[in-house]
């Protein structure tokens, strides 16, 4: 009996462990959206490899402009590499050739190298554009709201392909009022 009250201990204290790793201090994330309350999260599998975790926060309305996407990588990826798929995302989504290759060079100067358990964020407030974190420091922002369309574009918009992870994103709640979609 004692056996099985220390394993269902040690079960319970790991169950509890792993669904809050995901849930992490985000108080940088505050200082922008004033709170940031979480509307939706899902996971990024690619060939059956988890690639990353993918967390979709907004300010305190439904309504709000500002949000930010959250994203915990699971394996490790050149800065570049980031950018460069980025910008593919973008191009699929029908952003023109020039453009994407603009952003792309501008995305591969702000992405650092990143280990399998860090972060990437993306913060949209409308006066400031898209603010850039890593592990909850701030590394670059880029102003202008077509790059910010485009970029959270890759993650929310209609024509993503992720689908699936867009639907987690966005749980119940609707798109940000960046995306023009109705909801």
């Amino acid at each position: 009996m004692r056996l099985v009250k220390i394993l269902l201990t040690l079960s319970i204290s790991t169950l509890l462990w792993t669904s809050n790793s995901f849930a992490r201090d985000v108080t940088f994330i505050d200082s922008v959206l004033n709170p940031a309350k979480l509307q939706g999260s899902g996971r990024f599998n690619w060939w059956g490899f988890h690639i990353y975790d993918a967390s979709f926060y907004r300010a305190g309305t439904p309504s709000s402009q500002e949000f930010a996407i959250d994203i915990r990588y699971q394996k490790s990826f050149s800065g570049v590499s980031i950018a460069n798929s980025s910008a593919e995302e973008m191009k699929k989504m029908g952003v023109p050739d020039v453009q994407v290759a603009l952003w792309g060079k501008e995305l591969a100067k702000v992405f650092p190298n990143i280990e399998s358990g860090q972060t990437l964020t993306a913060v949209y407030a409308p006066k400031q554009g898209t603010i850039f974190y890593h592990d909850g420091k701030r590394i670059a922002q880029i102003p202008g709201v077509e790059f910010s369309k485009a970029f959270f574009g890759i993650w929310l918009d209609p024509k993503t392909s992720v689908p699936k992870l867009r639907s987690e994103l966005l749980g119940q709640g609707c798109p940000p009022p960046l995306l023009n979609e109705a909801c």
